[in-house]
């Protein structure tokens, strides 16, 4: 399989069509959103966030990094919830990922950016993506190109609208309205998951 090893945050991949149908009823308290029947609570949402918060505050372009993402608790519900999706399209598609993809995986990623820090630090500024949140990021990548060897490249709009359709999703208002078209909340327009190429160059900030 043909491996994507340098970070660049280019534009959504998955979707042509609408996905779901979001309810805007009351959630119940201390609930950021529901999927699947599971809840996301609020605290798990802060949870994230403050790591992300963490990690920028570390960084030397603290100031930029914050402000760059004024809505994080957004961003980053959106991406949890993206994430479930992708899980519900490869369990339908029969598709699994080892230890061992992961691991060559994140190597690949440390390698295309010049090194694990630089990589961390690349993707904290591109995606807002905290150190310990890597792992997870890691596996969507997995995934996704997974899927495209399934499916073919730009043709996961039908088996995304099918594991979307199945899992019904609902947001706590709080944090927005789950936008279809553009697979995100509200109008932030942080993609659902990161394209990665392979590098021409280190990207900036590296």
């Amino acid at each position: 399989m043909h491996r994507r090893t340098a970070l660049s945050v280019s534009a959504a991949l998955l979707l042509a069509a609408p996905l779901l149908s979001a309810c805007s009823g009351e959630a119940r308290p201390g609930t950021a959103a529901v999927i699947g029947g599971e809840r996301i609570t609020t605290s798990a949402l802060q949870a994230q966030v403050n790591d992300v918060r963490t990690a920028q505050n570390r960084s030397e372009h603290a100031a930029e990094l914050i402000a760059a993402v004024p809505q994080l608790d957004r961003v980053k519900l959106s991406t949890m919830l993206q994430s479930r999706i992708l899980d519900r399209m490869a369990k339908d598609a029969g598709i699994t990922v080892t230890p061992k993809e992961l691991q060559d995986a994140r190597k690949a990623y440390d390698e295309g950016n010049r090194g694990a820090a630089a990589f961390e630090e690349a993707i904290l500024q591109k995606a807002a993506v905290a150190p310990d949140q890597i792992e997870r990021w890691v596996r969507d990548q997995v995934l996704f190109e997974k899927l495209n060897a399934k499916y073919g490249e730009g043709k996961l709009a039908e088996p995304a609208a099918k594991a979307a359709a199945g899992l019904g999703i609902e947001v706590n208002p709080r944090y927005g309205v789950w936008d279809p078209q553009r697979v995100t909340l509200g109008e932030h327009s942080t993609p659902w998951i990161t394209q990665v190429t392979r590098p021409e160059q280190p990207p900036t900030g590296a």
